[in-house]
């Protein structure tokens, strides 16, 4: 009897923690939207973004799927630094955390605690799954 093939493979540890990541980043967001911070449109990308790409990390069966994990936490990063080289206004939410509401500031490093982790994780998963054979079907998934 022939085994079947559709089994999606097992997400690794780090594909785990690079989607809890990106999760997590995505709360801190919201955290600060709803906590009544002005640095970011009336529809938010960021969080869209992140849980998108969690998602299919998640979910998705395809070998291409952990460089979503890398590309998106990435993607959030070089987008914070630019905002905050333009406005300042993100760092100075980080280093005053008297000046604004204790919701934005805790929402500013749950944020960036989010996509570090997922950012480290999804290069661990990365690798670990360049690493994988590709003919086992029961190989790990980024």
């Amino acid at each position: 009897m022939q085994e079947s093939t559709s089994r999606r493979p097992t997400l690794s540890a780090a594909g785990k923690l690079n989607v809890a990541g990106m999760v997590t980043a995505a709360a801190g967001i919201i955290i600060q939207i709803a906590s009544g911070s002005d640095l970011y449109p009336t529809i938010p990308p960021g969080p869209i973004i992140l849980l998108a790409g969690a998602a299919l990390v998640a979910l998705g069966p395809w070998r291409w799927t952990p460089i979503v994990g890398v590309v998106v936490p990435l993607f959030l990063t070089v987008g914070a630094v630019i905002a905050a080289v333009n406005s300042g206004e993100f760092i100075d939410q980080l280093t005053n955390p008297g000046q604004v509401a204790i919701g934005i500031f805790a929402g500013d490093v749950i944020q960036m605690l989010g996509v570090i982790t997922a950012l480290v994780a999804g290069i661990v998963a990365l690798r670990q799954s360049s690493r994988t054979r590709t003919g086992d079907r029961h190989e790990l998934r980024g």
